[in-house]
């Protein structure tokens, strides 16, 4: 079988990846501006072991924006970690402040590790956050069981 080796990036192609990842959160967003300002919204996260999604909404539910861990350009496992929920949180911002919306409603979905992480970055860029509500599924009854063996 031989050796294994480890690739390791040197710190030239770490800042360049890095920078890419800054490049895509920095991206404008393409969004139509309504012709009156939305005061409120809604955020859903919904954060898996996968990847960390999150959607803008009016109070009626409808979809303003949203942006995930993949779409700004993290691959594999990275899209599942808390800094990449953070980005993402980071990229969903100028949309936020393009509509004018200031106060916020946060519903969390999932047992992702980027949960905590998103509210937090949402938090520090100066949104008023009135309600965080976690709306994870909860089997109450669990799977039927299977049926009995016979031999």
């Amino acid at each position: 079988m031989g050796k294994k080796r480890i690739i390791q990036k040197t710190e030239k192609e770490l800042l360049e990846e890095r920078e890419k990842i800054e490049a895509a959160v920095k991206k404008e967003t393409k969004v139509e501006v309504p012709s009156a300002r939305i005061k409120e919204g809604k955020i859903y996260i919904s954060s898996s072991y996968n990847n960390t999604i999150i959607t803008l909404t009016d109070l009626r539910g409808n979809v303003l924006a949203w942006t995930s861990a993949g779409a700004i350009g993290f691959k594999g496992t990275k899209k599942a970690t808390p800094f990449a929920a953070s980005k993402v949180a980071e990229a969903i911002m100028p949309t936020i402040q393009k509509l004018g919306i200031e106060k916020i409603a946060v519903f969390i979905k999932g047992i992702g590790s980027g949960r905590e992480s998103a509210i937090r970055s949402l938090a520090a860029r100066g949104l008023d956050i009135v309600a965080i509500t976690d709306i994870t599924p909860v089997p109450h009854n669990g799977c039927r069981s299977p049926k009995v063996r016979r031999v």
